[in-house]
């Protein structure tokens, strides 16, 4: 065949050999690093479509123009004209601050449409540039309307009817843009609102505080420890965080490779497990010691389900995230088959059902951990090792059935006491009669009968 028509060299070809230089390590080192929101595949998104698209507001480009979020663009643009009468500065402030952290913010989003690339007249910067100033501001007017307690404390210049801004709409819509925010599709980098306050305030603004506010906002007992941290990818980044201070257990060294699942609550309570509320609330804080199982307290609402599925997305698709959440989700998933082990758990106080049934809790964990991939060497391996090592002991298993039998209610309690009694009583009774068999009488050394005693 010939090498191309007219003789020449095929474009692919000379296309491959231009760009050979992408092909570095240190060049695609630099490229990756750069993402933190991404698109969701197919194969992660087909098993729960619904849980990773937003439902009320856009945030970033991905979902910008989606017909059933255009409605809260005007209550954007509202929020941009409170802010900046309220900060007193030009609109071109803001522009020329965000522009100038452009390229950061574009390499965040992977695979970022040509649409919204390109300086110049004709190119995509300045809409890319008008979404990230109209989101931003108005993310900070949501958080700072809802306040630390859930009142319209600090947005007092909105109308007292207004749909979103007064204290009907915290009520009412405020809970729905804090779930859009836990999406992972719909996140706008921090490094942006940093941007913005400092703009807005004509100081330099700290990357911790703009953790604080976040984590106020997504959560009413933020425990991260944001000092020193440096400022966070995005809200879903912070949150997740924030859920996984601490440290894990001890792991101890791995001799034998773990085949067995670890069995469900009511199987381990059966087994002689016992079940404990851990001090704190973090993820990593679940230890196995001495037969009892602490695990964190986990309340499950209607966000629980996205909060979780996105963590999980976000932690396979962003190189060196972890794996914590999605080995957190697999151990409950484990340990949950049924409404019963949902039953038993809440009333340890690990589980704070909010949804209703013990049966939807169980649904929930046994569906969101479909198709999970965990690490090789899981940081809940020892726990899970240490767990099976102490149910393949027979006393424990003795005991545990012991206990679940006849101590349960003092009736039990009261016929294996009474039981136990009639049999050493039983006992008793037998050595007493039979001991005067084995007994020799007392008499003379020659065995015979003791003489009887002399007439008086």
């Amino acid at each position: 065949m010939a090498a191309a028509a007219g003789g020449g060299r095929r474009p692919w070809v000379l296309d491959v050999e231009k760009n050979l230089g992408e092909a570095d390590a240190s060049v695609e080192v630099s490229r990756w690093q750069r993402h933190s929101i991404y698109r969701v595949p197919a194969c992660i998104k087909d098993l729960k479509p619904k849980a990773y698209k937003p439902q009320v507001v856009s945030l970033g480009p991905f979902h910008h123009g989606d017909p059933e979020l255009v409605p809260m663009e005007e209550h954007k643009r509202r929020a941009l004209r409170h802010l900046l009468r309220r900060a007193k500065r030009p609109l071109e402030d803001f522009v020329a601050a965000v522009d100038d952290i452009a390229e950061p913010l574009e390499s965040a989003y992977l695979d970022l449409g040509a649409e919204w690339r390109g300086a110049g007249a004709g190119g995509g910067r300045e809409r890319f540039l008008e979404v990230m100033i109209v989101d931003g501001c108005f993310l900070l007017e949501v958080m700072r309307a809802a306040g630390l307690d859930g009142r319209n404390t600090a947005a007092v210049d909105y109308a007292p009817n207004d749909p979103i801004f007064s204290h009907h709409g915290v009520l009412y819509m405020v809970p729905y843009i804090r779930r859009d925010m836990l999406m992972l599709e719909n996140q706008l980098p921090l490094i942006l609102l940093e941007k913005l306050v400092a703009v807005e305030t004509g100081k330099p603004t700290n990357g911790d505080v703009i953790n604080r506010m976040v984590l106020r906002f997504l959560t009413p007992t933020p425990r991260l420890a944001t000092s020193g941290v440096g400022i966070g990818l995005h809200a879903l980044d912070v949150h997740r965080r924030n859920m996984l201070y601490g440290h894990y257990q001890h792991r101890s060294p791995r001799q034998v490779p773990e085949t067995d699942i670890i069995r469900s609550a009511v199987e381990l309570y059966e087994a002689g497990i016992r079940f404990r509320r851990s001090s704190s609330e973090s993820l990593h804080d679940i230890r196995f010691r001495h037969g009892e199982l602490s695990m964190p307290a986990v309340t499950v609402d209607d966000s629980t389900e996205y909060m979780f599925l996105n963590m999980m997305a976000f932690e396979r698709l962003h190189v060196g995230a972890g794996n914590d959440v999605t080995a957190y989700v697999f151990f409950m998933d484990n340990i949950i088959d049924s409404a019963k082990d949902v039953a038993l758990l809440s009333s340890k106080g690990i589980i704070q059902n909010a949804v209703g049934s013990d049966k939807a809790v169980a649904k929930l964990f046994n569906s969101i951990s479909k198709d999970v991939v965990l690490e090789p060497e899981s940081a809940l391996d020892a726990v899970h090792r240490e767990v099976n090592a102490y149910c393949r002991k027979p006393w424990n298993m003795w005991r545990a059935n012991l206990i679940h039998t006849y101590f349960r209610s003092p009736w039990a309690f009261l016929s294996l006491a009474a039981a136990v009694f009639l049999l050493v009583m039983t006992i008793m009774q037998t050595v007493y009669t039979v001991l005067p068999y084995y007994q020799p009488s007392g008499g003379s050394a020659d065995g015979g009968s003791p003489a009887a005693p002399a007439p008086m």
